[in-house]
């Protein structure tokens, strides 16, 4: 058994396992990203951990590496084709990939008079190109090895439009119909695609946009975006990691083409 195995058995036996795969997690030092490394590690994956932050990539390897589990970190711009092959070329000379979670992305605040173009090109390229970009280095991987698994992450923003989130919503509208689109162009190839919405998670990004904008009044408004949430609470990455390790996992063997809301009842449950 390799190590990608032995760190399974040492994780937790009753969840969704992936032992000896290799997972590559994009954004993943950080939030939503770091939980799924964490997550996937511990059911015995082995996890490529790429950001463009390498040093808090590195942080993320080292919390993965003291608990038995397998990882390595690399810095990676999404955005460009010539970072995302250089990084799958290292990888992919220790291991095939059997897993991309496309998680890095980037948020903007603001409906469209106020979306400068500038704005609207940095969304793009990181949310969509950078999509895009993983997901073409890997898929004829993928294909010439027999198949793979490919989770994007999206957001209810992609589906129900968020006020003063235009080119976020934007973004992740276009995550969601590439995830239809690869999942339906290459389900004869063994490939899964599917994407997950989540609504508000409680990361990192959340305490820096309140910080920034509301000093001195943090906590009041953080604990009115908890309200927005018909469940009263943001969700916790690690709610998000939990879904994303069973949509990855052979468990979820039959499921494609889907795109999976994590919102706290936001979508259907709004009086």
């Amino acid at each position: 058994m390799d190590e990608c195995g032995r760190s399974f058995l040492r994780g937790n036996s009753n969840s969704f396992g992936l032992p000896g795969k290799t997972a590559v997690v994009t954004g993943g030092a950080s939030g939503i990203g770091r939980a799924v490394a964490q997550e996937f590690a511990g059911a015995g994956a082995c996890v490529r951990v790429l950001d463009i932050d390498k040093d808090a990539a590195q942080a993320v390897v080292g919390e993965i590496v003291k608990d038995g589990g397998n990882a390595k970190a690399y810095a990676c711009d999404v955005s460009r084709l010539d970072s995302v092959e250089k990084v799958f070329n290292e990888i992919l000379q220790d291991s095939r990939v059997h897993i991309l979670v496309n998680n890095a992305g980037i948020s903007h605040v603001g409906n469209l008079e106020v979306t400068a173009e500038h704005d609207f090109d940095n969304i793009f390229c990181v949310n969509v190109k950078g999509v895009y970009n993983c997901m073409y280095a890997a898929v004829g991987h993928m294909k010439a090895n027999g198949g793979g698994v490919i989770l994007n992450m999206a957001s209810i923003a992609g589906s129900s439009g968020l006020a003063d989130r235009f080119a976020y919503s934007m973004s992740k509208g276009a995550v969601v119909a590439m995830t239809y689109s690869v999942a339906k162009d290459y389900l004869s190839y063994n490939i899964r695609c599917n994407c997950i919405s989540p609504a508000r998670v409680h990361t990192p990004f959340v305490n820096g946009f309140l910080r920034r904008n509301y000093p001195g009044r943090e906590q009041e408004m953080f604990e009115k975006l908890e309200k927005a949430q018909p469940i009263g609470r943001m969700a916790q990455p690690e709610e998000i990691a939990a879904l994303a390790l069973f949509l990855c996992s052979d468990e979820a063997s039959f499921i494609t083409g889907s795109n999976y809301p994590i919102d706290g009842g936001f979508l259907n449950l709004r009086g």
